[in-house]
């Protein structure tokens, strides 16, 4: 059995409601529950909330929200591991232990459901714990540097700063849409980012951090244009 788990909690600060909001047309999570519901990967959508017009929203859109996320597991310090690990917990006494889990964040409108049936396909390979979203930086890091209060600037690694950027290491980050594993790796704790992880590399033009309301407008215009390319 395979379960994906959208956290979704109801205090966003940053950016109020920002679960529900709606974007393009569509309240944000009912996005991510599309792409899970396309790819055919789950037996179950759960989302995890502390929420009821959250938990509302969820179900009507075709998720499901068999328990409500505890107020201890939705402050704004939580981690989303626990949060996971509690939902697998639950959906154990329910359906039984999946084997299979995808951590699918409820802000990832740019979620494609094939990239979500790509990335299980590795997570079920031999040795493999987790299979997790991940993006080229656009700019070499290598390259960075800090700026003082007193207002100089001062390289974070000095001995690049005359390399010519195409002859620098590739570095790569997070893209916070999605994160396959076991769940027993989920339950244990296990780091993703090592030799039993693999990173589904995304094109940049799919990942956009939404924390802010510049963020947002940015966000929605990419989509708007991505889904016109879609028809055309």
């Amino acid at each position: 059995m395979n379960i994906a788990i959208i956290p979704a909690r109801g205090g966003s600060k940053r950016i109020p409601r920002k679960n529900i909001k709606e974007f393009c047309g569509k309240p944000m999570i009912a996005w991510s529950i599309k792409a899970a519901q396309d790819s055919g990967c789950f037996e179950h959508i759960i989302v995890s909330t502390d929420d009821e017009e959250i938990a509302e929203i969820a179900d009507f859109y075709g998720a499901e929200v068999p328990f409500m996320r505890p107020p201890e597991l939705a402050d704004d310090h939580t981690a989303t591991r626990p949060v996971v690990n509690h939902a697998i917990r639950e959906v154990e006494k329910l359906y039984g232990m999946p084997e299979y889990v995808c951590c699918l964040y409820s802000t990832a409108p740019f979620v494609r459901s094939t990239d979500l049936v790509a990335s299980y396909e590795k997570v079920t390979n031999p040795g493999v714990e987790y299979v997790f979203s991940s993006c080229a930086f656009e700019y070499p890091i290598q390259r960075a540097f800090r700026i003082y209060a007193s207002g100089f600037p001062e390289w974070f690694s000095p001995q690049y700063c005359h390399t010519r950027s195409q002859d620098l290491e590739p570095a790569y980050h997070d893209a916070a849409q999605f994160y396959w594993g076991t769940a027993h790796a989920f339950i244990e704790n296990r780091e993703s980012v090592s030799p039993n992880g693999r990173a589904y590399v995304l094109p940049s033009y799919l990942v956009q951090d939404i924390d802010t309301g510049d963020d947002w407008i940015r966000a929605e215009l990419m989509f708007q244009t991505l889904n016109k390319l879609d028809r055309s």
